[in-house]
């Protein structure tokens, strides 16, 4: 018998949690897992401990799973991306029925997304892929969902997204968070929204992970500096960030950072923790695609590709152990007034921030030209202010800034943003020439800052670039006295030869 609202296949600790945080909203959900004991491990702790027990429906067969949940059959798939979820998908399709769903929450590659979709719909199936950012916690008490699709199937799943997504006070932008197992947030306004058709949902869960990737580079740049030249220590800097996130950088990430870095060692109480973590940072993926994409759309995401970057080069550990001994640079020395580096280091941050994302939205402005979608940006902006990695005051100056003017074409020309990066640049280029002066690395601000004044430019080299590439290889050039998509081309080794229009 179909008692389930909604299904869901993969219980790794994002689908159980997913799946008690619907459950816990009045949804009835059947679930499934390849390894049946993982499945039967769940529910009977959950019988135990989840205040939403009587709602959940196991499932040892893929072929019972199906029957048990309401037509049209909602699915949510969450395993791994790639291979392990068109196996999960082509498994389904024999049992599903025509108008029935199948959503896709992990962090797919929008592209697969599309690919899927086109080919479900020939079957008379929808796919939704919908972007889940939140973590663990965040799938269990309120998460940011993106989901992309069609209309159709989204009007199926939108009060069950509603119902789950964080919500945040309509007044102030800021997220509830007074959660408890059994005890929804039911009111305030809902971070999900339907982002557009086929891939768009996973698109833009990709760009918030590719900002997500700069903003914590960032908070580690900023770490480095206290850390290398005024010499703080982890407790000391937990009070530093703990007053920004009292300010304009009130964000989860400066949050975490704050109890991070006040959290003492349990091998050895008289240390902090943070100090005894090796210094290679992991990814999985979504970063390097937002500066792959950024490289193939034109679109010049510099500050998000270098904290991909500098995770690569963090996992170079021992070459740089070994560099450490034979590459000589300054030694690091500040005796100015510490409290004015710390203001300076905290204008830095917030500007870089800006520019991480003005690249950001930039790359969605661009993709929606190139997949033909209606994206709304302050809408986006919106649902990222609860639930998610990067949930932060500051995205409601964005929603602001696109309510402002819904064509904008980069966040630094908004009126508040502009401002913002005008009374605080002095300190970021005081903080960039401070570390560069002393060799503390700091890449993001360093190309954050480059960004932005290659942005204000209005003429930059590549003048002599495309000289060049013409010299060696007859690629053509614009002039600045003739309309541009007029090129020209010089036999530039003969001075003799005359221009001739290409």
């Amino acid at each position: 018998m179909a008692n389930a609202d909604i299904g869901l296949i993969g219980l790794a600790v994002m689908g159980q949690n997913l799946v008690l945080n619907i459950a816990d909203h009045g949804y009835n959900v059947a679930v499934y897992n390849r390894t049946t004991a993982k499945m039967t491990d769940f529910i009977e702790r959950a019988q135990k401990e989840e205040p939403s027990r009587d709602r959940l429906i196991g499932c040892e067969k893929l072929e019972d799973f199906v029957k048990a949940i309401k037509r049209p059959r909602k699915i949510i798939i969450l395993v791994q991306a790639g291979k392990p979820t068109d196996a999960v998908i082509d498994g389904l399709v024999p049992l599903l029925e025509k108008g029935d769903i199948i959503v896709d929450g992990g962090n797919a590659l929008w592209t697969d997304t599309i690919r899927r979709e086109k080919d479900l719909k020939a079957k008379g199936l929808y796919f939704i892929g919908s972007g889940v950012s939140g973590g663990e916690v965040g799938a269990r008490f309120g998460p940011s969902m993106m989901p992309g699709g069609d209309p159709e199937a989204w009007q199926h799943l939108e009060p069950i997204w509603k119902a789950v997504s964080a919500k945040v006070d309509p007044e102030s932008g800021k997220p509830y968070e007074d959660y408890q197992p059994g005890k929804p947030i039911t009111e305030g306004e809902p971070c999900t929204a339907h982002i557009g058709a086929n891939g768009a949902g996973h698109y833009v869960k990709m760009v918030h992970n590719g900002i997500e990737y700069i903003d914590m580079q960032l908070i580690c740049e900023a770490y480095q500096l206290m850390k290398t030249l005024l010499g703080l220590d982890a407790g000391e800097m937990s009070e530093v960030f703990g007053s920004w996130n009292e300010g304009d950088l009130d964000s989860f990430l400066i949050e975490i950072t704050t109890d991070i870095l006040q959290q003492r060692d349990p091998a050895d109480p008289s240390k902090f923790l943070v100090d005894a973590v090796l210094d290679t940072a992991g990814q999985k993926g979504t970063g390097k695609w937002t500066s792959t994409n950024a490289l193939d759309m034109g679109i010049p995401a510099n500050a998000i590709a270098e904290a991909v970057f500098a995770r690569c080069l963090s996992a170079l550990k021992e070459e740089r152990v070994g560099a450490s001994k034979v590459l000589q640079g300054p030694a690091p020395e500040y005796k100015d007034d510490k409290k004015e580096l710390i203001d300076a280091i905290r204008d830095a941050l917030y500007c870089s921030k800006i520019c991480a994302y003005a690249q950001g939205f930039q790359l969605m402005r661009e993709a929606q030209k190139e997949y033909d979608w209606k994206l709304d940006f302050g809408h986006i902006a919106k649902i990222w202010r609860g639930g998610c990695i990067i949930r932060a005051r500051f995205l409601q100056k964005i929603t602001d800034a696109y309510a402002r003017d819904p064509k904008l074409v980069n966040l630094m020309l908004d009126p508040y943003f502009k401002d913002a990066l005008h009374n605080a640049q002095a300190n970021w280029r005081k903080v960039v020439a401070i570390a560069a002066t002393n060799g503390v690395s700091a890449p993001a601000f360093m190309s954050a800052l480059a960004y932005y004044d290659g942005y204000r430019s209005d003429r930059l080299p590549a003048n002599l670039l495309q000289a060049q590439r013409d010299y060696f290889g007859a690629h053509t050039f614009e002039r600045v006295d003739q309309p541009r998509g007029k090129f020209f081309h010089v036999d530039w080794p003969d001075k003799a030869r005359p221009q001739v229009e290409a």
